[in-house]
């Protein structure tokens, strides 16, 4: 028994060393890993790269109405579309390049119809300036519905949908705007009118009492739209100011066309443009109103087509 409790001893006495002996060895390798550390050099993931609170513009305003800042609920709410559409840099960048192919046919269009040329931005804010078609079938760059179309006499069936004909939709997005701004003699009224439709905003203004739009209580899509279009015109307008590097070479540019009018029926597009030395889906580009490959007219209309010029596109 004796001898039993002298090995145990004997043990214990080894383990207990050993435990030190590890001991020392894992604070010597800590010590050492912290000397490596305390070495490096200390680094930031974007060095060249700040993200930071926006200053909003003391003057900001749609169509020349200002915007009530002073009231802290509409500063948030203002605050929210600068953040969004500044540091959403991608969509930016693109919006700027587009903006420089498009805006030149839309602001004559505008000017011509007495629409303060803001509303160019609610273009923007509708469709990114891209032929889309929302969930409710809103199509085009103003986003323009099949009744309100044909209401204000574009072409729309299967063979032709004059809301993807960029001229045209915009001239039907000045006739409505022009209706309403008489009706509300607001343009944010107007602009809300053409995001919610003018039977919303005429239901809220007669149960809120009030009579602007910074004063309604409205649905999420329409209570940010003229903040977002402001937010759109500012950044757009100077995207320096927001840290945006574009150079002119880096815009997309319009290609030069000329005009084609078509009075006869077309059986084949594809035939059609190769006279042109083009073919079918540059013809489309162009002419992104012509739905199908072929146009029926039985009637006989007067079509005008957009042919780019000579020497802008290879095809085989």
């Amino acid at each position: 028994m004796k001898i039993i409790k002298n090995i145990l001893m004997f043990l214990g006495v080894v383990f207990v060393v050993s435990t030190l002996i590890f001991a020392v060895q894992d604070e010597s390798k800590i010590e050492e890993t912290k000397k490596i550390i305390s070495e490096e050099p200390e680094t930031h993931v974007a060095s060249e790269y700040r993200i930071k609170a926006i200053d909003i513009p003391a003057d900001l305003n749609f169509a020349g109405e200002p915007v009530p800042q002073e009231d802290p609920e509409i500063l948030e709410r203002v605050d929210r579309e600068f953040l969004v559409n500044t540091y959403w840099q991608s969509n930016a960048l693109l919006l700027m390049k587009r903006a420089n192919k498009y805006f030149p046919v839309i602001e004559p269009i505008l000017a011509k119809n007495g629409i303060p040329d803001d509303f160019k931005y609610l273009a923007v804010a509708e469709s990114a300036l891209t032929n889309v078609v929302s969930h409710a079938g809103a199509t085009g760059f103003w986003q323009i519905m099949k009744g309100t179309g044909k209401e204000y006499g574009l072409e729309i069936n299967s063979n032709v949908d004059e809301r993807y004909h960029l001229e045209k939709s915009t001239q039907v997005a000045c006739n409505y705007l022009n209706r309403w701004y008489k009706k509300y003699g607001s343009w944010t009224l107007t602009a809300a009118a053409y995001n919610a439709g003018p039977g919303a905003i005429n239901k809220y203004l007669g149960i809120q009492k009030v009579d602007g739009y910074y004063d309604l209580l409205l649905g999420q899509e329409t209570g940010r739209y003229v903040f977002r279009i402001m937010a759109i015109k500012e950044i757009l307008s100077n995207p320096d100011k927001y840290g945006f590097d574009i150079k002119k070479e880096d815009m997309y540019k319009a290609i030069p066309t000329f005009k084609v009018e078509l009075e006869e029926p077309v059986t084949n597009f594809a035939n059609f443009a190769a006279k042109y030395e083009i073919n079918y889906k540059i013809l489309k580009r162009h002419n992104p109103w012509l739905r199908e490959a072929h146009l029926n007219n039985a009637s006989r209309k007067k079509y005008v087509l957009e042919i780019p010029n000579k020497g802008y596109y290879k095809t085989k």
